[in-house]
C-alpha cells in the first residue's frame, strides 16, 4: 500500500512527527549534536528535501501546499534560531539551502510523477 493511501491522521501524525524531529535538530545546540562532517549547508539541503519528499510521499495531490509550507517552515527555523538562547543563530545562507533542497524535492517528485506516474498516487 502506497503511503499516500495511510488513513489521514495517520498521515498526517508522520508529517507532524518529522516537522517535530526537524524542529529539535534546528534548534538543539550545534555542540550537542554529532557532526557528519558534510557541512551545514548540506545538512539544511538535505533536511528540507527529506521534509519536502516525506510530503509529497504522504500526500502527492498537494502540489503546491508541501513546498510552501517547507519554505516558511525554514523561514520560521531561522527566526527561532535568531530568538532563542540555545546556541544557534539564525542565517539566510541556511535559508537559501532550505530552499534548494524544497526545490530540488519538486524536480524529483514532479519527475516521478510523470515518468512513472503508477509510483504516485495523485488521484
Amino acid at each position: 500500500m502506497l503511503p499516500s493511501r495511510f488513513p489521514r491522521p495517520l498521515r498526517l501524525g508522520l508529517y507532524v512527527l518529522a516537522v517535530l524531529i526537524l524542529l529539535a535538530l534546528c534548534l538543539t545546540p550545534s555542540e550537542d549534536l554529532p557532526d557528519p562532517g558534510t557541512g551545514d549547508r548540506f545538512e539544511h539541503m538535505a533536511a528540507w528535501f527529506t521534509l519536502t519528499l516525506s510530503g509529497y510521499v504522504l500526500a502527492p495531490r498537494r502540489v503546491l501546499a508541501i513546498p510552501a509550507f517547507a519554505l516558511a517552515y525554514g523561514v520560521l527555523i531561522e527566526i527561532l534560531q535568531w530568538v532563542t538562547p540555545f546556541g544557534r543563530h539564525g542565517d539566510p545562507a541556511d535559508f537559501v539551502a532550505d530552499v534548494i533542497g524544497v526545490a530540488s524535492a519538486c524536480v524529483v517528485f514532479l519527475s516521478v510523477r510523470r515518468l512513472a506516474p503508477r509510483l504516485i498516487d495523485a488521484r
